[in-house]
């Protein structure tokens, strides 16, 4: 969920300038088009298996078709500038789910690194209670994703997580409609609070 532009950067290890032993990747890759898993690694990771087999297996790889959708997916992130359309919109998520926070006490906790965001919602601020236990839902969660639905936002909440990804290639306009739609339909959680 971190890579392929999701954070701004091809990577989300990008930001950190990490370089990692082993890359793990699927979803992204294809765009969720058609399933395809990837295992990157060093360089010289992989020659110690220039001469012996590599045991690890995907259970989504190497399908020629899955291939050929991998290629256009990274074709268009690069070619359409997606990554950096998540770069710039990054600092106007933060802004608009700061402004939410101010306004509603069912918000706990924000935070995005470019267009992967989250809005922890909350019983009370004081104990910060979640909205939903650990592993489980809750009325008011399913009401607010409800409403959000009616109201034409598809978009995941988990626990009492409320996920903010929208497509990389959102502007910055329709991320502000979607706010609007998210701020509206916070008095349902709103009325929860304690």
């Amino acid at each position: 969920m971190a890579g392929f532009g999701r954070t701004g950067r091809w990577f989300a290890v990008d930001h950190w300038d990490v370089v990692p032993d082993l890359l793990t990747m699927a979803k992204g890759l294809t765009s969720s088009y058609l399933p395809l898993g990837a295992v990157a690694m060093k360089p010289e990771i992989a020659h110690a298996f220039d001469e012996r087999v590599y045991y690890g297996g995907l259970t989504y790889s190497a399908h020629p078709m899955s291939c050929a959708a991998a290629i256009a997916a990274v074709n268009v992130l690069r070619d359409d500038d997606l990554v950096g359309n998540a770069a710039r919109l990054d600092p106007v998520m933060r802004s608009l789910q700061h402004e939410l926070r101010t306004k509603h006490p069912s918000i706990g906790a924000v935070r995005n690194i470019g267009l992967f965001g989250i809005i922890e919602l909350i019983r009370n601020r004081i104990t910060r209670e979640p909205m939903a236990p650990f592993n489980a839902g809750s009325p008011e969660m399913s009401a607010l994703e409800a409403r959000l639905r009616a109201d034409g936002l598809y978009t995941m909440t988990h626990w009492n997580g409320l996920f903010t990804n929208p497509p990389l290639c959102i502007t910055e306009e329709q991320l502000r409609e979607g706010f609007a739609i998210i701020d509206a339909a916070l008095e349902v959680t709103d009325s929860a609070v304690v």
